[in-house]
């Protein structure tokens, strides 16, 4: 398991808070034209998630504020036209997942592989299953066992995690339930699109402060990274789906908890390639690459370190890679 790709020398914090990955091989082909999925289908399934309609609309899509480390590619903004789309209120949670797994059979790649990303805080495991500890982010452990229903090791469940994300869920495990569940994962336009809950160029989707009444607005990291929590909103790792407040459209989470999944193929540059085309219509990325993108930070988010729980914060992992702290949640086929 390789780390994730170094970062440039203007980046003034190290970038991998996310997890470890294998290394990728991007080729950065662009194809503007709207996502759909083409996974194989499964038998359907029930997906019984509330869903939020986001209007169609055009808006500026980026880093306003000047937050982003250069190589994440969260700039320059440039205008973007999304049709209108339903998307998960929330993100899937162990249950959904559990339901999936029930009707199919489905195996993760946590599972098959036979080790996850597990923070080393919420390790439950015998000292013989970490398997591995990347040098550069100590805190993750390769954790044989380590999977959806033992997030922190064999020693781990979910019996009172139901309405927790799922998480340990590979991007192609993601996939495989939106094939099931005849839906798909956002795109990166859409995702952005719908956590900003209609405020336009703010950096949360609660405004621009980090705090709202002295109150952390998301579950992200309090204490001292990657060390000490002090559990000032009860949480060392998820939170429940519906913890917090909804966005302007419905959306519980998109910042914080989890990092979900969109459906791009992830490059720095792709920001760039978009200026001076004007408005650009339903983009899905890349058409190739070596990550997937992923968005909206997680519980391991902290001021002192990784600044990515904002709306227009991007980062990416290899598409058979699962963690502790990554989730998704899913639109409707349009």
């Amino acid at each position: 398991m390789a780390l994730m790709p170094e970062h440039s020398a203007q980046d003034a914090h190290p970038a991998a808070c996310c997890a470890p990955s294998r290394e990728p091989v991007v080729d950065l082909t662009i194809d503007f034209g709207p996502a759909r999925s083409t996974t194989k289908q499964l038998k359907p399934g029930i997906h019984s998630i509330e869903q939020c309609l986001v209007p169609k609309q055009t808006f500026a899509m980026g880093d306003h504020q000047g937050d982003g480390r250069r190589s994440d590619g969260e700039t320059p903004v440039h205008p973007v036209s999304v049709s209108a789309f339903s998307i998960d209120a929330t993100t899937v949670t162990n249950a959904d997942w559990a339901t999936f797994t029930d009707a199919t059979g489905y195996r993760t790649e946590a599972e098959t592989f036979g080790f996850s990303a597990v923070f080393h805080l919420a390790l439950a495991a015998d000292p013989a299953d970490v398997v591995g500890q990347p040098l550069a982010t100590p805190w993750w452990l390769g954790v044989k066992a380590a999977d959806w229903s033992h997030p922190g090791g064999r020693h781990s469940g979910i019996d009172d995690l139901m309405d927790h994300p799922v998480t340990h869920v590979s991007w192609n495990d993601a996939v495989a339930y939106c094939a099931w569940a005849e839906r798909r994962l956002p795109t990166e336009a859409e995702w952005e699109c719908a956590a900003r809950g209609g405020l336009a160029g703010l950096r949360y989707p609660w405004g621009n402060d980090e705090m709202v009444d002295e109150k952390w607005p998301c579950n992200i990291w309090q204490g001292t990274f990657p060390g000490t929590n002090t559990l000032e909103d009860g949480w060392l790792t998820t939170a429940p789906v519906r913890s917090y407040e909804p966005n302007g459209y419905g959306l519980w989470q998109p910042i914080g908890n989890v990092w979900e999944w969109c459906s791009d193929w992830a490059h720095g540059a792709y920001y760039r390639f978009c200026l001076g085309r004007g408005v650009v219509t339903d983009p899905q990325g890349p058409d190739g690459g070596g990550q997937k993108s992923m968005r909206g930070g997680s519980f391991l988010c902290h001021p002192s370190y990784c600044n990515r729980y904002r709306n227009a914060a991007r980062s990416a992992n290899t598409p058979d890679s699962s963690m502790a702290n990554t989730g998704f949640r899913t639109v409707a086929l349009g």
